[in-house]
């Protein structure tokens, strides 16, 4: 082989070799991404838990549930509804998904959560939230049979392990003290529901991110309106103060809009197994929320929750080795 043979050689191989750099890296800031927006949702939702229960006495659960998504909707609205007439054939195309998701994780979910802070503690629906991970995973091997190791199954223990260390004050004989009523019971099939929302996420039809979320958020709204008059008329009718309508506001914004992107975004980045772990840092962020805004002080089981939480998500997503 002549010298000039091998230096062409050489040269056709380094592209390649930067190709697969690149990719490694792109990949690398790809993941890095999805779990800064996968963070902001847990950070929007602990503030959801504990206005749910500041509230509970001002809103009721299925008002409190259906005029979020009322604003959100709205909010939306005008900046989406010519992306969702321009994606109409894939949202007809997809309507049962959108209709699955929409019931699962915009209307179901959010009314068992306000419903459930009427009759149970903070504690238990923290420590039922954090259960989601596991919930998550256990769908997707039934539906899909996505695959578990043995180090990622240690991975969700440690962060369901973590969370629960927090929500317990570091005393784990409160767990032998929590009673389960009805709504621990409601906190628990909505988490059951939202896990399945999350796996469901996988099968959305290939639309606008916006048109999708649109979408799903007229389902809620569509089947919680029913509900909402019902219990206007039977139970208590919404009286509106300032406290109310921030309390409405935030929730239509941050925990429904700007969570769910970033949710659904991470999702699709990462997968519903990876993202379902970071659900495990509500817990912790209601902690810190409680500090700050209660005037509470940092105690040793918040530092030893976020060491178990933070290394649960290392471990399970830290990168697998390559084959030899």
């Amino acid at each position: 082989m002549s010298a000039r043979t091998v230096g062409s050689s050489r040269r056709t191989c380094r592209p390649s070799g930067l190709l697969i750099n690149v990719g490694a890296e792109r990949k690398h800031l790809t993941h890095r991404w999805a779990y800064l927006l996968l963070t902001l949702p847990p950070l929007f939702w602990a503030g959801n838990a504990v206005l749910a229960r500041g509230v509970v006495e001002l809103i009721p659960p299925v008002a409190m549930s259906f005029w979020r998504w009322v604003i959100a909707l709205g909010l939306l609205l005008p900046f989406t509804w010519r992306r969702v007439a321009r994606d109409w054939p894939g949202i007809r195309a997809g309507w049962k998904n959108i209709l699955q998701v929409g019931l699962l994780g915009i209307a179901c979910f959010n009314t068992l959560l306000y419903t459930a802070a009427r009759t149970t503690t903070a504690i238990n629906i923290t420590l039922t939230q954090s259960v989601m991970p596991a919930v998550i995973v256990l769908i997707s091997f039934l539906l899909y049979r996505e695959r578990i190791s043995r180090l990622q199954l240690l991975a969700v223990c440690l962060c369901i392990l973590g969370a629960a260390y927090i929500v317990m004050h570091g005393e784990w004989q409160r767990l032998s003290r929590l009673s389960f009523v009805q709504g621990d019971l409601l906190m628990l099939l909505a988490v059951c529901l939202y896990a399945l929302y999350s796996v469901l996420l996988r099968n959305r039809p290939a639309i606008h991110p916006l048109s999708f979320l649109t979408t799903t958020f007229g389902v809620g709204v569509v089947a919680l309106f029913p509900f909402y008059l019902w219990e206007r008329g039977h139970v208590a009718p919404l009286q509106l103060s300032w406290s109310v309508v921030a309390s409405l506001l935030y929730v239509g914004l941050l925990p429904s809009i700007a969570a769910y992107l970033c949710w659904n975004r991470g999702i699709e980045l990462v997968g519903a197994n990876r993202a379902g772990l970071f659900v495990n840092l509500v817990p912790l962020f209601a902690s810190l929320m409680a500090i700050f805004f209660l005037g509470e002080q940092l105690q040793s089981y918040h530092l030893l929750g976020m060491v178990l939480i933070f290394s649960g998500l290392a471990l399970f997503n830290r990168p697998r080795p390559r084959g030899r």
